[in-house]
């Protein structure tokens, strides 16, 4: 048995043993009674490794404890009291769908963050896709240019690949992830109309549950999936895709916000990812509005906790180079960690 024949048949196996719907299954098959050899051979078994992997019958069971959401939400981030708020209610309606056996037929609400850059948009959807115990991919809108790349091209094409959307369902493998379309409103404006028509299918219930990727050339249900988009702002996002989204609208930071920010969970967590022991680093009081505007107001945290990263890498290179033990952030030596 040449090695060709023998991949076939190994290929044959494997979508047998797999969970897959039988139209699919047969999709696949058929692929196999005429498969060619070289190029077009590696191309098929490229594509039917890829739909096999697909989680067609795997989901992840719902953590659906308002409580537990509560404490990670608090957890993650300072105040948003509206935005949790939001969230807690989204939960609410979701428990009592599970508890009437509803719950396959419950469509989530396309949760759409708006604000600043650094207001929290991103992580919150972690935070989201934590509290409910899904996996979360997010897959970035900025610049994107060409339909194909969240549709998939054609896989009679030369390098064609799936789209994003399908890709980031494979990567999660369940069928019910937690997807970030993250800055929906930066793409790139040659193509906003082709690009806010995926995203209207994506959105839409009655759509989404025969959504398909040119790659993969049959419809996949993506009606379980939680959808989460952000945005700095709404005036580049198309009115159909508007219909379809809750906005949520993410407040700026004052600087008393960013100052328990800080404290509490930025400066910890800048330390622990520079490998400083707690308590090695203290910053005088007189010092934090020097680091929370070091270039003048910003609604956002982003170059907050930038700063407080750069100034942890310095402490630990002095660590590390035996110059302190313990560092104190005053008014005299900042200039030496804010560059």
């Amino acid at each position: 048995m040449d090695s060709a024949h023998a991949t076939i048949e190994e290929l044959k196996l494997k979508i047998t043993q797999a969970s897959l719907p039988q139209e699919i299954s047969e999709k696949l098959l058929n692929l196999l009674k005429f498969p060619g050899s070289g190029v077009e051979l590696e191309k098929i078994i490229t594509y039917i490794n890829f739909v096999v992997g697909l989680p067609f019958n795997k989901s992840s069971e719902d953590i659906l404890d308002i409580s537990r959401t509560k404490q990670i939400l608090d957890k993650n981030h300072y105040g948003l009291q509206t935005v949790k708020d939001r969230i807690l209610e989204y939960l609410s309606v979701l428990i009592l769908h599970k508890q009437k056996g509803q719950v396959n037929d419950f469509h989530a609400p396309i949760l759409a963050l708006i604000g600043l850059v650094g207001t929290g948009k991103t992580s919150l959807a972690g935070s989201i896709a934590e509290s409910l115990g899904r996996p979360v991919v997010r897959i970035p809108f900025g610049g994107l240019g060409n339909p194909a790349t969240l549709r998939g091209q054609a896989k009679s094409l030369i390098d064609a690949e799936p789209g994003q959307i399908i890709k980031a369902v494979s990567l999660s493998k369940v069928s019910n992830p937690v997807i970030l379309l993250d800055e929906i409103d930066r793409v790139a404006v040659e193509h906003r109309t082709d690009l806010m028509g995926v995203l209207v299918e994506l959105l839409d219930p009655s759509q989404n549950r025969s959504f398909v990727d040119h790659y993969l050339d049959f419809p996949f249900d993506l009606s379980q999936v939680l959808f989460i988009a952000t945005a700095n702002n709404t005036s580049n996002i198309a009115t159909a895709v508007m219909d379809r989204l809750e906005p949520i609208q993410m407040p700026s930071y004052s600087d008393e916000e960013k100052l328990i920010i800080g404290k509490q969970y930025l400066l910890p967590r800048a330390m622990e990812e520079a490998g400083l022991d707690s308590g090695l680093l203290t910053i005088d009081e007189g010092v934090w509005p020097q680091i929370i505007r070091p270039l003048g107001f910003d609604g956002g945290i982003r170059s907050f906790q930038r700063t407080l990263q750069g100034i942890c890498r310095k402490v630990a290179r002095r660590v590390v180079e035996g110059n302190i033990g313990t560092c104190r952030l005053t008014a005299d030596n900042l200039g030496e960690y804010i560059s």
